[in-house]
């Protein structure tokens, strides 16, 4: 087993860009454990999850113990109990598309997801919603409610060492073009044709209330909205439209959003599926060097286009981690960490993209374990 002290020194010599080995992370969220029954024994429905905070104290206290006796031992993250562990108001991706109206419905099975509330006629009710005073919309007073409830339960809960908060309900932003398909669904992709001012006016009323929204939030807890070293960005759904249309539609609004902080970059941005076509484009005019990706990929051709300086995350899609053999999982890995990738050591390793409940830990092995073989700078 690789130690807490080796596992920090990878991570060190990775910050310091002298690497030793590409370091392995996981991207996981509560769901992890909620939709696996061998962890969930109670089956607590995620309905439940979002309205009793008694049962998200129980579920992300479960995520807790799966992060730290279990996740550990297939990745860079350190083993044992945290010091400090902040229960959250998780609301998975939907915060965009619920602050903005959309009715959250749940699924069997899965977490819950969005209905696409703009689909048909009606299309323009969207531009009732109140962006001027967001701690009055309905969807940021729930959240605040569910925050008190937590608050309370959080108090009761002792488990030595670790000591316990619950972070205050801060939204991001996953992208001004994501959360218009979200709400219009795939009618949007004709309205740029039939309606463009119509797709225009959206998308900068959909990023104008983000914006509001997140530093009204960060001020009412005593925090600062847009804060730290670098930007973040996210905006999956820009994978529907060819590069010449990004630069025309959506390039200058993430402009306007990374200028929002008070450092010039370089910026960092996650873009889930196919949407590395658009990646010089985003580098070059955006100032980022740090694509947090999912896939389809090719892991070579991307280092290739983008050179040695820039910082990718990227691994093994989901998919194939779940119901994949070890074996597979392992050339798999292989094949990315001798692609090119790792030319300049600004790799990163996980999985493609939000590791997927009932994953087979020997999966995680092989993954973890062809990186320790095959992830080395010499």
């Amino acid at each position: 087993m690789v130690s807490n002290e080796q596992k920090e020194a990878v991570w060190r010599a990775y910050r310091d860009r002298q690497p030793t080995r590409v370091p392995v992370t996981y991207g996981v969220n509560p769901r992890i454990v909620l939709l696996d029954p061998s962890w969930n024994t109670r089956g607590i429905t995620y309905r439940e999850y979002v309205t009793d905070p008694r049962a998200a104290i129980e579920v992300q206290l479960l995520f807790m113990d799966y992060k730290s006796e279990l996740l550990h031992r297939y990745c860079d993250h350190p083993l044992g109990p945290p010091e400090r562990w902040d229960f959250t108001v998780d609301n998975q991706n939907t915060y965009d598309s619920q602050y903005f109206g959309a009715p959250l419905f749940f699924g069997d099975g899965q977490v819950a997801d969005c209905e696409p509330c703009l689909a048909g006629a009606g299309k323009h009710r969207v531009f009732e919603v109140d962006i001027d005073h967001p701690l009055d919309n309905p969807f940021v007073r729930d959240c605040l409610r569910r925050h008190e409830g937590l608050t309370r339960e959080a108090a009761k809960v002792s488990r030595p060492p670790a000591a316990f908060g619950v972070a205050p309900p801060l939204m991001g932003f996953d992208g001004a073009f994501t959360i218009a398909v979200n709400l219009r669904g795939p009618e949007l992709l004709t309205d740029i044709y039939e309606d463009r001012p119509y797709v225009e006016k959206l998308l900068r009323f959909i990023q104008h209330g983000a914006s509001i929204r997140n530093r009204a939030l960060a001020e009412h807890f005593g925090r600062r909205a847009f804060a730290g070293a670098r930007g973040s960005h996210a905006d999956d759904s820009i994978a529907l439209i060819s590069t010449a249309m990004y630069r025309e539609l959506v390039l200058p609004l993430h402009r306007e959003w990374y200028a929002q902080w008070s450092v010039e970059g370089p910026h960092g941005i996650h873009l889930c599926g196919d949407a590395t076509r658009h990646f010089v484009t985003i580098r070059d005019e955006l100032n980022v060097d740090s694509f947090d990706t999912g896939f389809p990929v090719d892991h070579g051709g991307l280092r290739r286009d983008l050179g040695p300086d820039v910082e990718i995350a990227g691994g093994p899609e989901v998919h194939l981690l779940l119901d994949g053999t070890p074996e597979q999982v392992q050339r798999r890995t292989r094949d990315i960490l001798t692609s090119g990738i790792m030319e300049g050591g600004r790799f990163i390793l996980r999985e493609a993209n939000n590791l997927a409940p009932r994953t087979p830990e020997a999966n995680l092995d092989a993954m973890y374990r062809c990186c320790l073989d095959c992830g080395n700078y010499e």
